[in-house]
């Protein structure tokens, strides 16, 4: 069944995240830019007020750098629910960024038991010798209850996820995928046109969100909404609001998003509501 129908057909309204800090951006790159456990918990209540129902979460070393420390990401977490409880969904990564290793990259899953992780297809299974093995981690986080999200760069990761779906490799009949618009080079901008070739795949995931680079990051959210998609924004990917000024902070680039699906008489889901979304289908 296509994505765009099953999200229509059971009533859905649209789930908001943020992704605040990314593995890339320092505060060099703006001053606002979350990075410690403290700074987390702050952005976290500011996006929860403007409508944010899940956090997607990166952490840093003592330099600053990108990692996949658990004690940093227990830190981070336990900050966040000190300031929010259960009101978002924390959402961690297993992101490589060309330094971890798929093993690296599952045992953080596993040690650490997150609410919510997301994964990208092409570093966990970067070829078939690893399909085994990304197929018992999904087998095990679905017994431990813990939500995947995959990555998916391109309409390629998105038919070999299909293939691996058809010959049993995915636990489930659906899986929670992110469609990324765009990619991380130096003055990216993407376009809502940009959805169109994950779109005419046909997908069959009925809970499909999508992120985009560039000042037209609203532009192509409110799009994805529209086709029956969830959106995730935030400093990760851009750091300007519609009009091409700088965004203060992570939650003023969710307000315009926010006002635009209320307009047009969209829903937003709350973290209760998304939870209980991602329950039905893993």
């Amino acid at each position: 069944m296509n994505s765009l129908h099953t999200a229509a057909e059971h009533g859905r309204g649209i789930a908001m995240a943020v992704a605040p800090n990314g593995g890339r951006r320092l505060k060099v790159d703006h001053p606002a830019l979350p990075l410690s456990p403290s700074e987390l918990a702050e952005c976290a209540a500011e996006c929860l007020e403007a409508g944010a129902s899940m956090i997607h979460i990166h952490v840093r070393d003592d330099a600053g750098r990108h990692c996949l420390d658990v004690e940093r990401y227990r830190a981070a977490t336990a900050a966040i629910r000190e300031r929010v409880s259960d009101r978002l969904i924390i959402q961690i990564t297993t992101e490589a960024l060309g330094i971890f290793k798929p093993a690296e990259q599952i045992d953080l899953v596993r040690v650490l038991r997150p609410e919510a992780c997301s994964m990208a297809l092409r570093e966990i299974v970067p070829d078939t010798s690893f399909e085994r093995g990304f197929a018992a981690l999904l087998a095990w986080m679905r017994c431990e209850r813990i939500v995947p999200q995959i990555i998916l760069y391109d309409r390629r990761d998105l038919e070999y996820l299909q293939d691996m779906l058809r010959r049993g490799l995915i636990p489930a009949d659906d899986i929670p995928v992110l469609f990324v618009l765009g990619r991380y080079t130096t003055h990216q901008q993407s376009s809502p046109a940009d959805l169109q070739d994950f779109l005419q795949a046909s997908p069959s995931f009925a809970h499909w969100s999508m992120c985009a680079f560039g000042r037209d990051e609203s532009a192509c959210a409110v799009a994805a909404a529209l086709m029956g998609g969830n959106v995730r924004l935030g400093f990760e990917n851009n750091l300007h609001l519609p009009d091409g000024t700088v965004a203060a902070n992570n939650a003023a680039l969710i307000a315009p998003v926010r006002e635009s699906l209320r307009l047009l008489g969209r829903r937003i889901e709350t973290a209760e509501t998304q939870r209980a979304a991602l329950e039905a289908i893993w």
